[in-house]
């Protein structure tokens, strides 16, 4: 049987779909409605020291990396298969082209929040 890399991409999917679902709502809600509007929690709460302290904590690190990574591997995944759905079928520059786009965010996250410094 041959080996296959699907697996990997699927579970990225899998695992960037749940957080997506259970997490995209409420950080809309948050920074674009509850903390600009002042309903629900006041404008401090996300103003700039704040947000910086918890990026640099090792937590928030791990939190924002995970939403930002899963996210786009999320994204490429469903743009792939999307475009099955749609009746283009892209080759494998068009797989490379979506899969690296996402591994490069991955790799530019990282390396943002590792420059953020720690705290």
């Amino acid at each position: 049987m041959k080996r296959s890399n699907a697996p990997i991409f699927w579970s990225l999917f899998g695992a960037g779909g749940v957080l997506s679902a259970l997490t995209g709502p409420v950080l809309v809600f948050i920074t674009g409605i509850a903390a600009p509007t002042g309903v629900g929690m006041p404008p401090a709460a996300i103003a700039y020291a704040r947000t910086l302290e918890f990026a640099q904590s090792l937590g928030g690190k791990a939190a924002l990396f995970a939403i930002i990574a899963l996210f786009l591997w999320h994204a490429a995944h469903r743009i792939y298969h999307c475009l099955h759905d749609f009746g283009v079928h892209p080759g494998a520059a068009t797989k490379v082209t979506l899969y690296g786009a996402a591994f490069a965010g991955s790799a530019a996250a990282a390396w943002l929040l590792v420059g953020l410094g720690w705290r």
